[in-house]
Order: structure tokens, then C-alpha cells, then sequence
């Protein structure tokens, strides 16, 4: 079968799934059979379907959170399904990721769970020392990160004073810290009020055209993902379906694999 194609044409796309099988853990059969898809640098990808339909599943598995039971995950030209031990730490380094529930330490101020991003590439040493005396340009960091998703006057608050909106912002400039290449989005929006809602998916499609990374984001509101994406991608019957690009209506029937869709974006102002 072959993989949904992107919009743009680059020698080489920055994320390729070539037949991805996968399950949760403990899972005696995998949800997912199959997968083929393409992600160019600074392309905005939705992917929709049912709850229970493998979403979550595969963000984790193209993050190694899921281990691959088949086929390939190609970051950047290396494979990282057949990575394990360093390798495999220093290529999900590349990768940030956002979940849905954000995971921040509410007993934590901003600043530090913002740098908890860092900790991929810090020393255990330099982690404990953060956590009690932060630098100047630790803290500059993360006041860089927090001002790019409009919170850089949270830097010292309380996380648990933060309403739902400022804590995935937080969440998101954790993310950022990492300076990662592929950034994965579990259902950003899914506790947030419509008007917060659209807010962050403009935030993340803009973060992701203005930084080159490619974002692959999970919703459940079609209408969403068409406005905001370049691409909406069906996940239905265990492997992706291509739907649409952005602003086109989706089609009573999904196009012919390798189909090409047409270019295009469609935002609201920000």
C-alpha cells in the first residue's frame, strides 16, 4: 500500500511509517496494521477517528513510548524502530511530545517544568541542581520557550494556579525546549473550551511553520482539523486513510491511495 502523500515535494521527508503494526501495551493483537505515512519539515497533520481508534497509539509507538510489533519509523533518515539504549534516547530527543492531560508537576513552579524538557540532554547532577538553584540561563530558556506561546509572565507561578489553557501552553513550551524536529500532539485540545481550543491549534500550526517542524496532532473535530491542518488523515479500520487538505471539504469517499492532495492552508488570523 502505498503512504499517504504529503503536500510538499522535499528530496526527503523528516518522518516516514513504512507498514507500522502496533498495540497498548499487553495488547495480545495490534490495533494498528500497516501504517504508511509521510511528514515533511513544517507540515501540520491531523489525525482523526473514534476514540479507541488508535490515535493514541500510534503518537506513542512513533515516540517509542509503544514498541513497533512490525515496519519502519524513519526520523531524519535513521530508523528508530530498530534503535535501543543511547540511540534511541539521543533520536527522542528529535521528537516532543504533548499529551492530553500535559503530565506537568502541579506542585512544581513554571520554570522548572518547563525545563523539565532538558532533561534529555542533562546530567542527573545538573537535573537535582536545577531543581534548587536554577541558573540565569536556565531561567532565560525557559522565559524564551514561555514567551513563544505567550505565558513568559508565568514564568514564576504556581503551575496548579494556571487555568487549563495556560497549563498547555506551559506544556507546549516544555516541548519546545527540546528543540525538536517532530512534534506529536495527543488530543491538546480535548479539556479546553472552544474559543482556547482554536487558540492552541493556531498556536501549534504557527509554532510549526515558523520553527520548520513537522506536527502531527490528534483531534476529533473534523471541522478543526480542516481549518487549521494541511492535511486531515482518517484513522479507520487499523491503518490511515487520506481525507483532505486544508479548507477542502471532506469527500464522501476516501481518494485511491497515492492520491495527491492539494496544497493549501487555511487559518484563522491570530
Amino acid at each position: 500500500m502505498a503512504a499517504v502523500p504529503a503536500v510538499r515535494a522535499h528530496a526527503q521527508p523528516l518522518l516516514r511509517l513504512i507498514g507500522v503494526a502496533a498495540a497498548p501495551s499487553g495488547a495480545p493483537a495490534p490495533v494498528l496494521r500497516g501504517v504508511d505515512l509521510d511528514l515533511d519539515p513544517g507540515e501540520c497533520v491531523a489525525l482523526v477517528g473514534p476514540s479507541g481508534s488508535g490515535k493514541t497509539t500510534l503518537l506513542k509507538t512513533i515516540n517509542r513510548q509503544v514498541d513497533p510489533r512490525a515496519g519502519s519509523i524513519v526520523l531524519d533518515g535513521a530508523d528508530i524502530a530498530r534503535l535501543s539504549g543511547k540511540a534511541l534516547r539521543r533520536a527522542r530527543q528529535q521528537i516532543g511530545y504533548v499529551a492530553q492531560k500535559h503530565d506537568l508537576v502541579e506542585p512544581l513552579r513554571v520554570d522548572r517544568n518547563v525545563m523539565a524538557g532538558a532533561l534529555g540532554r542533562w546530567s542527573a547532577a545538573r537535573a537535582l541542581r536545577f531543581l534548587a538553584w536554577p541558573s540565569a540561563g536556565e531561567l532565560a530558556e525557559a522565559h524564551e520557550a514561555l514567551a513563544a506561546v505567550g505565558v513568559a509572565h508565568k514564568l514564576r507561578a504556581p503551575t496548579a494556579a494556571l487555568s487549563g489553557g495556560e497549563q498547555q501552553r506551559v506544556a507546549i513550551a516544555r516541548a519546545l525546549i527540546q528543540a525538536p524536529k517532530l512534534l506529536l500532539a495527543d488530543e491538546p485540545i480535548a479539556a479546553l473550551d472552544p474559543a482556547t481550543a482554536q487558540a492552541i491549534l493556531e498556536l501549534l500550526t504557527r509554532l510549526a511553520a515558523d520553527r520548520g517542524m513537522a506536527l502531527l496532532c490528534s483531534l476529533h473535530q473534523h471541522d478543526l482539523a480542516r481549518r487549521y491542518f494541511d492535511r486531515v488523515v482518517e484513522v479507520a479500520g487499523g491503518t490511515l486513510v487520506c481525507r483532505a487538505a486544508a479548507a477542502e471539504p471532506l469527500p464522501l469517499r476516501a481518494p485511491a491511495h497515492g492520491a495527491r492532495l492539494p496544497a493549501g492552508r487555511a487559518r484563522e488570523p491570530a
